[in-house]
């Protein structure tokens, strides 16, 4: 029976297929063989061991696994027997010296070395599609908005390059935790690799090599969760930022500022009962997903205090939290990049909206200018002030109440006011900011 939305409407093949049962087998089977390895270079299992162990691991059959499970009630000892049942003869020397999350810590390490490599992909991809977009409207000027009132113009350029600039920060900052997450360890029962003897530090480095795992400086018998937190904080960051985006591009699809439009099929259904509605519902899902990929938070943090060397209280909430992190996380990238892709701007709306407070939006430019020519800064501020409350009570165009103004017609001339009304001449170095940060972030998609 099919429960979890992941199963059936969100998430991606490949990310999916990092975190199904069958993987996870299949990572534990390669760690176990890691270990055989590196424990017959140096002596401490029978010649010939490793290569029957490595055998038994590419065919062991997790299927095999789960039945042994159900019968003895322990899930890495159920591995190991499953494994041994594969082994021509060298069954008996698989798990040598190893505890338990010697190789569940390591074997999760390998999932999440190769899930945050996609999720690195994701990102660069819609780095590319925000560049793109920067680029194409970065002379697409707009009313620029702050607490949901129009203020001084802005572009649509600057808009997508400021997107742009935080997903290449999730960039940097992945490759600064890719090390830290990705480790794996073999410290034995409490941390000190009694069992192994005094060749513990190198089996732990040799078999870390096999795997190309980074190892873990010091451990108990787990991995240090701060490592794990990190990285869902991380996820929780990125999924924020899409959120950020996907909440703009929903205000300005509302009908009242109408600036943008998600696709929307030529058969998409946008309301059961009002067939007029094309809601951004692609938009509102990466909204309510967010959430979920933001409450793994809690959790990850609650996981770093466990007791003494460990215990179990982290196993199964990150049997939940590890999927729903990357899968969504993953879904939501590639979400995104669609949205943004498929987006239209219609530039009839946005010119509109531009000079929709006849020229009030503009007040500052007339003040900046009336200072320059010796009127001062805070006496400027007043009067634009004064002349903005007259235009919006009389519903007066701004032109008209300053060119009625003595003071202000004492320094600028009617057409001098109107070239400083002018919304497509005030953005400042927008073109130039979106020229410089795309090749700036030009090496993030070489």
């Amino acid at each position: 029976m099919v429960i979890h939305p992941i199963e059936f409407r969100y998430g991606n093949p490949e990310m999916k297929g990092l975190w199904s049962e069958n993987y996870r087998f299949r990572c534990l089977f390669r760690v176990e063989a890691a270990l055989a390895r590196a424990e017959e270079e140096l002596g401490l299992i029978p010649e010939g061991a490793a290569d029957d162990v490595q055998k038994a691991a590419e065919n062991a059959d997790p299927v095999r696994a789960k039945q042994i499970e159900d019968e003895i009630g322990h899930d890495m000892m159920a591995v190991v027997l499953a494994l041994a049942e594969s082994c021509e003869w060298a069954g008996e020397w698989i798990h040598l010296g190893a505890t338990s999350n010697d190789i569940l810590d390591t074997a999760t390490g390998l999932q999440i070395k190769a899930s945050l490599e996609v999720l690195d992909d994701k990102l660069r991809r819609l780095l590319r599609v925000l560049l793109t977009r920067s680029i194409e409207h970065k002379r697409l000027v707009c009313a620029g908005r702050t607490h949901g009132q129009i203020g001084v113009p802005t572009t649509y350029g600057l808009r997508f390059a400021i997107w742009a600039s935080e997903v290449a920060r999730h960039i940097d900052r992945l490759e600064q935790l890719k090390p830290r997450a990705s480790v794996g360890k073999m410290s034995g029962a409490v941390g000190t690799q009694a069992a192994f003897g005094s060749q513990g530090m190198v089996i732990q480095t040799r078999v870390m090599e096999e795997l190309d795992l980074n190892e873990v400086d010091v451990s108990n018998q787990v991995v240090q969760r701060d490592r794990h937190a990190e990285m869902i904080c991380w996820m929780a960051i990125v999924a924020s930022t899409l959120d950020k985006i996907c909440v703009e591009i929903r205000s300005l699809q509302r009908s009242e500022i109408g600036e943008v439009q998600e696709v929307f099929g030529k058969k998409q259904v946008g309301s059961s009962t009002m067939p007029h509605k094309r809601n951004p519902i692609k938009s509102e899902q990466v909204c309510g997903l967010a959430r979920i990929v933001r409450a793994q938070v809690e959790p990850a943090l609650a996981n770093i205090p466990l007791w003494d060397e460990r215990d179990l209280t982290n196993s199964s909430c990150e049997r939940i939290e590890f999927p729903e992190a990357f899968i969504f996380t993953d879904h939501l990238l590639a979400l995104t990049s669609r949205i943004i892709e498929g987006l239209t701007i219609r530039e009839d709306q946005v010119e509109k909206n531009l000079n929709l407070l006849q020229g009030l939006n503009m007040a500052e430019s007339v003040m900046v200018e009336l200072a320059k020519r010796d009127v001062g800064r805070q006496n400027a501020h007043e009067i634009l002030r004064r002349c903005s409350m007259t235009a919006v009570e009389d519903g007066k165009p701004l032109a008209q109440v300053l060119e009625e103004d003595e003071t202000v017609t004492q320094h600028l001339s009617p057409t001098e006011i109107n070239q400083l009304l002018d919304p497509h001449h005030y953005v400042g170095t927008a073109v130039e900011q979106v020229e410089r940060l795309a090749h700036k972030l030009e090496m993030y998609l070489e």
